[in-house]
């Protein structure tokens, strides 16, 4: 008995204060989660400063000592980004406090879990202190050897105060900025115009940077060149192409410009089948393809046969890097080359001075000139090179002194042509702040080329959490902030704006992304798995961005530490593989999907820090959206656009996703949602959703829908697709109630549908408003929306009393009528009388079926940039005073021909609208349709 008690003593002495470090160490873990988030942000600004140490270290051993040492605290900054977010996740999942409230065994585990955390922090630290000890002491001695020299080796720091500037600069290069090729133009216009009736393969060769799409652009959209063709069509190659892909992006091409949609067979087709296709919509044509960025020796083996020659005066034109790819070419009929060469030095100076001195108005600075004079001469006549200089010092101070360090730093390579372009593009990476560097690489996951919308890009950016929360701002509206910077920088091009100047959509150069790819390595950001290269998947490996429907590349990979994962080529996946994405990528917090077939993991219950989760299925139906998508609880963003479900109805497990931000929807039915739907209150998106399920007869549930949608206070954009008329009142209820809402989109179930919404209090931030059906009169609500800026109204019977509301709207940019085709009292004259819609830059008249004179008053439609006539019957000219306006574009749908041919360039009478208006687009939709586009 004694040795027992002795033994019970001997245990407790020992065991009594093992339990106390035990105890102390999960008490303090809320304190070690806060102090490691603010050790992480330290960390990434000391990884940033090693990168760049690394890039500047001549010494190659020791810059692979550097870059083995930055691994290791890239590795165990994943870790505690790990840790913060497991710890955060199960505190979410319990009680406030591990004690009473909590039941016995809950309490258990609780405490568990915190003593898990509590020793993994000890790990961490420990393995942090050792590497930046070594780091550190390393960087004081480079900090104090570039101080010895930085008169003359100093690249330029980023001056924090100045980045706030970036917000002033230009939004984005204009292509009608960009100078040096009217030579080349004139030269590649002749080519394609000449009336040889064999078809002919144009190329323009030259290095990448060298501005060879931009050229190729210039000459596709000129009007002179596209009234010779009946189509004309892009097509984007990159280094890596499928041969099915480029036949299907023609056909479908061609569709649109049809205004058809393209049938279903399409996306099944393969071989044979495909290239028939392409003949068939080819044969009777007179075409214009462009084919961008060729890489391959082989595609025109490709695309030969599809390219059918049919004695019409067919053009193929292609860009590519290689004379030996252009050179490919030669077994057409009849080819010409054009070697591009670089910028003249005047011509590379005043595009210099476009982007650098912008808010000068193009001005080099006295000061400036000698220097600015030294720094172009550096980029060699190079356009990239050029553009991404006069980026980066736009943001400068226009210090002498600063910018002499600058150009002494651009020493680059004479042997390697690219060694320019690189040398700057670091330049411009390093400058970065250390959020803006993950978003900018983060176009890394993006293929080559690939054009991204702008809110799925920042939507993944505030999932993967480079978006740095600041009071009295949404993080769409930061993230949208870095998105211009990054553009200002011109590091990123835009592809597409809106009406008030917001970037739509956006892509890097491709040496832009060939610079982001070889960033990769040295930081694990991401690793591309294409059909053709080799990979291997590390403990860091943090981003997966697949192209590959290869089941032997996919079986292998699998990490648990890997955050995003994007499919974004359409191929198909491996079913087997998408089913074990949920057990073996338990930490994503990104994951898109597109596949030709494909299936949403029915069990999605393991994916707890998922917060993006986008899903595209083209060609085949998906029978439903499985019941686990509730148990997504930390899910942001639910992007189903462009996916076909065979039930429409959305399960009602969604409304367990209290932090859902943005639904995408594709016509889906909230019926099932009726009774928790109010309760997302985080919701600001909720887009393209139906209020029922188009066979239910019971109107008092889609009343109750309607009514929760009210409870939704955070919304910025409504869009509601099919909706029948008897629901107007209930809609408008509920809308009236959503302060926040900028955009809002109702589409009727046919087109006779009254969308007669009664907004007494219309939500004072609406920017954007489209109702698709009729309406009895106008919605007089709408003359009272101060931020309105597009406008598509319902079709409506009195628009003479529309414009006199709408035309001294201070806002309005964009503005979209439709007649009543059956309406009795017809409207045959339309007035713009002076002083009307001086801010518009936008107008669309369209189904005026009586309409037979449009008069524009000298005063009228002073900002006006495009018009619109889209099916007026009876107008056989165009509007009385249309040469007061200043236009860059007229766009005429389906007009009469007599109106066409009046303006015919060669021909009309009324040609000499060409020498005012810059692009005039001519299209019929038709069955009996004109050639092209002028």
């Amino acid at each position: 008995m004694c040795d027992c008690n002795a033994a019970l003593a001997c245990a407790r002495d020992h065991l009594l204060p093992l339990l106390k470090v035990a105890f102390n160490m999960i008490r303090g873990v809320p304190k070690e989660i806060a102090d490691l988030k603010d050790e992480l942000e330290s960390m990434e600004d000391f990884i940033s400063n090693e990168d760049r140490f690394a890039d500047e270290e001549e010494d190659k051993k020791r810059s692979d000592a550097i870059k083995a040492r930055m691994k290791k605290l890239i590795e165990a900054s994943f870790d505690i980004e790990d840790v913060i977010d497991d710890y955060i996740f199960h505190e979410e999942q319990q009680a406030p406090d591990p004690g009473c409230a909590a039941g016995a065994t809950n309490c258990v585990k609780t405490m568990a879990h915190r003593l898990q955390i509590a020793y993994t922090i000890q790990n961490i630290k420990s393995r942090m202190s050792e590497i930046k000890d070594t780091s550190e002491k390393d960087q004081a001695f480079r900090l104090q050897s570039s101080s010895d020299k930085a008169s003359s080796s100093s690249a330029p720091n980023i001056n924090n105060s100045l980045f706030q500037n970036l917000r002033q600069a230009p939004f984005h290069m204009n292509e009608a900025d960009v100078v040096g090729f009217e030579e080349p133009k004139r030269i590649l216009f002749n080519w394609l115009v000449r009336g040889r009736v064999e078809r002919a393969v144009v190329s323009i060769v030259g290095m990448g940077g060298q501005g060879k799409t931009t050229l190729a652009k210039k000459v596709f959209e000129n009007i002179k060149v596209l009234k010779q063709f009946d189509c004309h069509v892009w097509i984007t190659v990159s280094q890596s192409y499928s041969k099915e892909k480029l036949l299907r992006d023609i056909l479908l091409e061609i569709y649109k410009q049809q205004g058809k949609d393209p049938p279903q067979s399409i996306y099944e087709m393969n071989g044979e089948p495909l290239i028939d296709e392409v003949i068939k919509q080819l044969q009777q044509k007179r075409y214009f393809v462009v084919f961008d960025d060729v890489w391959n020796l082989n595609i025109w083996n490709d695309i030969e046969f599809a390219m059918i020659d049919n004695l019409n005066g067919s053009k193929v034109l292609i860009t590519t890097r290689k004379m030996n790819v252009a050179n490919s070419f030669k077994r057409s009929s009849f080819v010409e080359v054009h070697e591009l060469q670089g910028l003249t030095e005047e011509k590379s100076l005043e595009l210099f001075n476009k982007k650098a001195f912008h808010n000068l108005s193009g001005c080099c600075p006295q000061n400036l000139i000698d220097i600015s004079s030294k720094i172009v001469k550096k980029c060699k006549g190079l356009p990239l090179a050029i553009v991404v200089t006069g980026g980066l010092l736009s943001c400068k101070d226009r210090n002498p002194t600063e910018w002499y360090k600058f150009s002494e730093n651009i020493n680059a390579d004479q042997s390697n042509e690219y060694s320019i372009i690189r040398k700057i593009l670091g330049f411009s990476y390093h400058d970065l702040p250390y959020y803006l560097k993950s978003c900018f690489l983060y176009f890394g996951l993006y293929p080559e080329d690939y054009i991204v919308r702008s809110k799925t890009l920042t939507r993944q950016w505030i999932a993967e959490g480079f978006v740095k929360e600041e009071r009295g701002r949404t993080l769409e509206d930061i993230a949208k902030g870095y998105l211009i910077e990054l553009v200002n920088r011109s590091l990123v091009h835009v592809v597409s704006i809106s009406i008030d100047g917001r970037v739509k959509s956006c892509r890097v150069h491709d040496l832009v992304h060939a610079m982001i790819l070889e960033k990769y390595e040295d930081l694990s950001f991401c690793k591309n798995i294409t059909e053709d290269n080799q990979f291997s998947l590390t403990r860091v490996t943090r981003r997966l961005s697949m192209a590959t429907s290869s089941y032997n590349l996919m079986e292998g990979i699998e990490s648990s530490h890997v955050r995003s994962l994007l499919v974004l080529e359409p191929n198909t996946l491996p079913k087997s593989f998408v089913r074990a994405i949920p057990a073996k990528y338990r930490r994503l917090k990104v994951l898109a999907l597109s596949s030709k077939q494909l299936e949403i993991p029915h069990d999605l219950g393991s994916l707890n820090h998922l917060k993006f989760f986008g899903f595209r299925v083209i060609g085949e139906k998906y029978s439903e959206l499985p019941k686990s998508i509730g148990m997504l609880v930390n899910l942001e963003t639910l992007d189903l656009r462009s996916t076909e479900f065979e039930n429409r109805n959305m399960p009602k497990e969604v409304c367990k996703l209290r932090k859902l931000r943005h639904f995408l929807g594709d016509s889906l039915s909230l019926i099932h949602l009726k009774d928790g739907i109010g309760g997302m209150t985080s919701l600001q998106t909720l887009s393209k959703v139906k209020l029922d399920d188009g066979e239910d007869e019971n109107d008092n549930r889609v009343v109750e829908l309607i009514i929760e949608l009210g409870k939704l206070t955070q919304l910025r954009e409504l869009g509601l697709v099919v909706v029948s008329g008897k629901y107007m009142s209930a809609i408008s209820s509920s809308i009236n109630k959503m302060h926040e809402l900028e955009r809002l989109h109702i589409f009727g179930i046919k087109l006779d549908i009254f969308i007669d919404l009664d907004l007494n209090s219309p939500p004072p931030r609406l920017e954007r408003v489209k109702l698709f059906g009729y309406s009895n009169k106008f919605p007089e609500w709408i003359s009272k929306l101060q931020n309105l800026v597009k406008l598509d109204l319902p079709r409506l019977k009195e628009v003479n009393d529309a414009m006199k509301l709408l035309q001294s709207m201070p806002n309005l940019l964009s503005l979209h009528i439709s007649g009543v085709p059956d309406y009795e009292d017809k409207l045959e004259r339309l007035h713009f009388e002076d002083g009307w819609f001086m801010n518009l830059k936008e107008l669309y008249l369209r189904d005026f079926c009586s309409l037979s004179n449009i008069l524009i008053d000298e005063g009228a439609l002073g900002s006006l940039k495009k018009l619109t006539l889209w099916y007026i019957p009876l107008l056989m000219t165009l509007p009385t005073g249309i040469q007061h306006l200043k236009l860059d574009v007229l766009s005429l749908v389906d007009m009469k021909r007599k109106l066409v041919r009046s303006i015919d360039p060669d021909e009309g009478e009324k040609h000499l609208i060409f020498k005012q208006v810059p692009s005039i687009e001519i299209f019929f939709t038709t069955i009996d349709r004109a050639r092209g586009v002028y």
